[in-house]
């Protein structure tokens, strides 16, 4: 199938050579055979009040020593390769920023941006030494210029560093649980993070199977 009237070409890499990869009784998902990525058209995306109350319900405190575990996927390889007394920005860190708390922990320094928590544009004019971006990706409607906007804020030889669930194939994508959270609404393979890496001049390395950094060269 080709792309529809509303989806003429891919949020990311603006290709056209897009085609269908799956559907379900809720939504379709298409896929560029550019860059890989595969996205849900801009017909089924939740409103911005029904995104709002999605992440009102999430519950991610910097005292759940579970969650830290989880962020720590990320967090030890990416404290392993900064200097001491960095500035970081926690991009989409939603209601309740932990990631922020655990690397002020360690001695760096942090400003935070969400879109609906914490809504300060003027963090976005800023350079900074790393930014992170943990489970954030996924819920991008326009990923092409959210993606210029963090390595622009990126220093050379900054560290930009991800966390989200990556497909694997068709077969998989069918019975995955990730696809059920409507606010979910793209979806990386690691051939999508070799165009990003490619396309913004960046080392890439998966150090989990959910986390990913992208050094600025």
């Amino acid at each position: 199938m080709q792309t529809t009237d509303d989806e003429p070409h891919c949020p990311l890499c603006h290709g056209q050579d897009v085609s269908s990869f799956f559907e379900d009784k809720r939504r379709a998902y298409l896929r560029c055979d550019r860059c890989k990525l595969v996205f849900v058209p801009r017909r089924f995306w939740l409103s911005a009040e029904e995104e709002r109350a999605t992440y009102d319900l999430h519950e991610n405190s910097p005292h759940d020593e579970g969650y830290r575990r989880f962020l720590s996927r990320l967090t030890a390889p990416l404290l392993e390769s900064l200097e001491p007394n960095r500035k970081g920005l926690d991009f989409g860190c939603g209601p309740g920023p932990a990631l922020s708390v655990i690397l002020e922990e360690q001695g760096h320094q942090m400003d935070l941006y969400d879109p609906f928590y914490y809504n300060d544009p003027s963090v976005l004019s800023n350079t900074y030494d790393f930014i992170t971006a943990t489970e954030v990706v996924e819920h991008m409607h326009d990923p092409n210029r959210e993606f210029s906007t963090l390595f622009r804020m990126l220093r050379h030889g900054g560290t930009l560093g991800l966390m989200t669930k990556l497909v694997i194939d068709q077969h998989a994508f069918r019975t995955w649980h990730y696809i059920h959270d409507m606010t979910h609404v793209c979806f990386y393979s690691r051939s999508t993070f070799e165009y990003l890496a490619q396309r913004f001049n960046a080392d890439l390395h998966f150090v989990a199977n959910d986390a990913i950094l992208l050094r600025k060269k």
